[in-house]
């Protein structure tokens, strides 16, 4: 059964559900001694191309994906030929295996794959270094991994960390810095940032700056600010949003700012499959106040055939704000290795 993520996680007020902080503490004690024991054991594997590791410290919810994307775009803007490298979370396939828009489903692969599939070439496997290989040997001149800050499977060129932005009163990216389950944390944050090249700041679309007390955290490490930016107009009419990621209350926030003539809005946990009660529910609520359905195109590659005519997929893009600065640092980093070849430098 998947649960919604806790608002309190993301609190820096250590009062906020302090009983369930207390009773958890002694697992994620646990959870971060695991974690950094498998870090410092791992012997890494270099695939045979430059590898840009796209991760973060949080458990969900940071942008991760349209990150990998955005970066994907970047490098084929450079000529070089880059392919997206995923486990597939929610998918039943082991791999490793590409994409195939036109043959896999979210339930064969995943959402976030196909999603990077629809620009680049897209791998999944749940044995990091053997899908790696597998798209080194099919063609691909870069490595760009989804979600792979705390695997220590390959040998990394570049390690991105993408940040969640969006600090509104007491809310913080990093809660109190609690670690799973007590709190977001995958890792303390000092231990993820000792590994990090960089840090990506994203921003929604209506906020005006990153705050500063969130970019002093990073001490010397570069700092990009990239915002989530919509690719289209939100539908016109009423409508009646959900979302299943991490944190669907940006997802309300954003169609808001975006003029969405929102009437309701439903929640569901991270990459939930919606059952036929749950459409049952949407249709509903979308009824009662004579409205449409929208959601993220996230949420949308997961729907049924059946379903997706009926609703309304409201995709946004990344972008950086200093581009030319974010593609330069990038490059830079990849063309110092020998798999990338010299047409790209």
């Amino acid at each position: 059964m998947k649960l919604n993520t806790p608002r309190w996680w993301y609190s820096r007020d250590r009062r906020h559900a302090p009983v369930a902080r207390m009773l958890l503490k002694p697992a994620s004690w646990i959870w971060a001694g695991v974690t950094a024991r498998r870090i410092a054991s791992a012997a890494p594997v270099d695939p045979g191309a430059p590898v840009v590791s796209i991760g973060n410290l949080t458990v969900g919810g940071s942008g991760k994906t349209p990150i990998a994307r955005e970066v994907l775009r970047l490098l084929h803007a450079q000529g070089i030929k880059a392919a997206a490298l995923s486990r597939g979370y929610g998918g039943t396939l082991q791999g490793p295996v590409q994409v195939d828009l036109a043959v896999h489903t979210a339930a064969d692969v995943g959402d976030e794959p196909l999603m990077l599939a629809q620009d680049a070439p897209a791998w999944i496997a749940r044995d990091r270094t053997a899908g790696a290989r597998a798209a080194v040997a099919a063609g691909a001149e870069a490595l760009v991994l989804d979600d792979a800050h705390q695997n220590p499977a390959l040998r990394k060129t570049l390690s991105l960390i993408v940040v969640d932005g969006e600090t509104r009163g007491d809310e913080w990216p990093f809660g109190d810095g609690s670690v799973f389950p007590s709190g977001p944390m995958r890792e303390p944050l000092k231990a993820g940032l000792a590994r990090a090249d960089a840090v990506v700041i994203l921003l929604p679309a209506d906020l005006a700056e990153a705050d500063p007390e969130l970019v002093a955290t990073f001490d010397a490490l570069p700092v990009f600010i990239a915002r989530l930016e919509p690719a289209a107009a939100p539908p016109s009419g009423p409508q009646v949003g959900f979302a299943g990621i991490a944190k669907p209350w940006k997802v309300e926030r954003s169609l808001i700012a975006a003029g969405c003539d929102l009437k309701d809005f439903v929640p569901f946990p991270d990459h939930a499959a919606l059952t036929e009660r749950d459409f049952a529910l949407l249709t509903d609520r979308a009824a009662l106040f004579d409205a449409g359905l929208v959601t993220t195109e996230k949420d949308w590659v997961r729907l049924p055939p059946e379903w997706r005519g009926r609703i309304r997929a409201w995709p946004v893009l990344a972008r950086f704000e200093e581009e030319a600065r974010f593609a330069e640092f990038l490059t830079a980093a990849l063309i110092r290795r020998p798999h990338v070849s010299s047409s790209t430098s």
